[in-house]
């Protein structure tokens, strides 16, 4: 077993905002005036990466706001006006492809984001369970019966690209409404698909519930140092940033560092032992016993590439092709059996590192108590306080490239300014 794994050596993020998110940044405020119900989508293997802040001024206004009309702060949920009319104002946190993440995990994840946001809905879901579909039908159901007096609740959709925004509203439309609905909105495993804010799509007849599909925004900028390396890498591995951005190699790397970090003798390498025999480097034969754990990725790679025979001429692996392969693997099957097993067992009178997703980890002792429901609960809350601590001290960071954007506007504005001080001397000499 692994005892100490460095952190790898990451790229630099890239950016990779183009005009059609930053447009419908400028839109929203303007859709949220018209939006009864927020549902927002994250990944559930990054449930603290794939928030989006730059949704988040635009949320708080239209909470305000609304709470304002109602003339009633005190409750978050159930609002009501002067008159008496109740105001619909809800955030529903949706994190998909839960059947990516251990179950274990996703009741203590739950409350502990339940005590740290309030005023947020959360709803774990897999778009292959249709029971998961049919309760957040339900649920949305359920908020427009609260509010008989609306003729129709507004749903809005957001959240970062690849979160299954649209696949989504195509299974809730398939699931509020009776007999063959045909597929509305266009589906890619690919970022980027959906560009513009969709027509209003029916949900359900009675109640009536209309919901829009957005495109899926990228952070303007992931983050400096290797706080920003990390969590560019994290979003490239569930395809939330545009293919080909990323060195495949880089991805496969922190993957090989993150699966043995959660646990080093379990998915991967039991999965390999399945395998065609092989041959490592050194010579060693691997008829139908489990590999020795390495967080080598040249030699896991090697490993990997004579397993599947990917070889080039003279029999050469093909290293490229492995890491193409391993990323997929997990994106469609590895994650599944990492998501099936049990936590790996705390080593005798030591520390073992325990982790839920890639966002989560900490330190449990092998001499102590079982952990409790209560105990994961205590990790992940103090895991959201780091998160949003961090956020505060990257409030403002912006890229090079936006920085050099801002310098360029800056020198526009005070040629503009000297031109037109220039026009109103003349003006006035004359």
């Amino acid at each position: 077993m692994l005892q100490h794994i460095p952190f790898p050596i990451l790229p630099a993020p890239p950016s990779w905002f183009p005009g059609h998110m930053n447009q419908f940044k400028r839109q929203l405020p303007v859709l949220l005036k018209q939006t009864d119900v927020v549902l927002e989508l994250r990944d559930a293997r990054l449930p603290l990466t794939s928030i989006n802040r730059t949704f988040e001024g635009a949320l708080r206004k239209w909470r305000t706001e609304r709470m304002n009309l109602a003339g009633d702060a005190a409750n978050p949920i159930d609002l009501s006006a002067a008159n008496g009319t109740r105001i619909a104002c809800e955030r529903i946190v949706v994190f998909s492809k839960r059947d990516l993440v251990p179950e274990w995990g996703i009741e203590p994840f739950r409350k502990a984001m339940t005590a740290k946001f309030p005023d947020q809905s959360c709803f774990f879901a897999s778009w292959h369970r249709p029971k998961d579909i049919r309760s957040l039908s339900d649920l949305l159901i359920n908020v427009a019966k609260r509010y008989p007096h609306m003729p129709e609740l507004n749903v809005l959709v957001v959240g970062m690209p690849n979160v299954g925004k649209s696949t989504l509203l195509n299974a809730l439309r398939n699931a509020g409404i009776r007999g063959p609905t045909p597929k509305a909105l266009r589906t890619s495993s690919q970022p980027g698909l959906t560009r513009a804010v969709s027509t209003r799509l029916k949900l359900c007849l009675n109640p009536l519930v209309y919901a829009y599909d957005s495109p899926g925004v990228m952070l303007p900028f992931v983050g400096r140092g290797d706080r920003g390396a990390e969590r560019g890498v994290k979003l490239a591995l569930i395809a939330g940033i545009k293919e080909g951005l990323y060195d495949v190699e880089a991805l496969a790397t922190y993957l090989l560092y993150r699966l043995n970090v959660l646990n080093p003798i379990g998915a991967i390498f039991t999965w390999l032992a399945h395998l065609d025999p092989f041959t490592d480097r050194s010579g060693t034969e691997y008829p139908t016993s489990v590999p020795p754990p390495t967080n080598d990725i040249t030699e896991f790679l090697d490993l990997l590439a004579r397993r599947l025979n990917m070889l080039k001429r003279g029999g050469v692996p093909d290293c490229t092709r492995a890491a193409q392969w391993f990323v997929r693997w997990w994106r469609d099957e590895g994650g599944l059996i990492a998501a099936s097993e049990a936590p790996a067992p705390p080593l005798p009178h030591s520390s073992t590192r325990r982790g839920w997703g890639f966002d989560l980890e900490w330190d449990i002792n092998g001499a102590g108590a079982p952990e409790t429901e209560e105990d994961v609960q205590r990790h992940m809350e103090r895991h959201i306080d780091e998160y949003l601590t961090n956020l505060e001290t990257e409030e403002g960071e912006v890229s090079s490239t936006q920085e050099k954007k801002r310098a360029k506007e800056e020198i526009m504005a005070k040629r503009a300014a000297k031109v037109k001080a220039k026009l109103a001397s003349r003006r006035a000499g004359g």
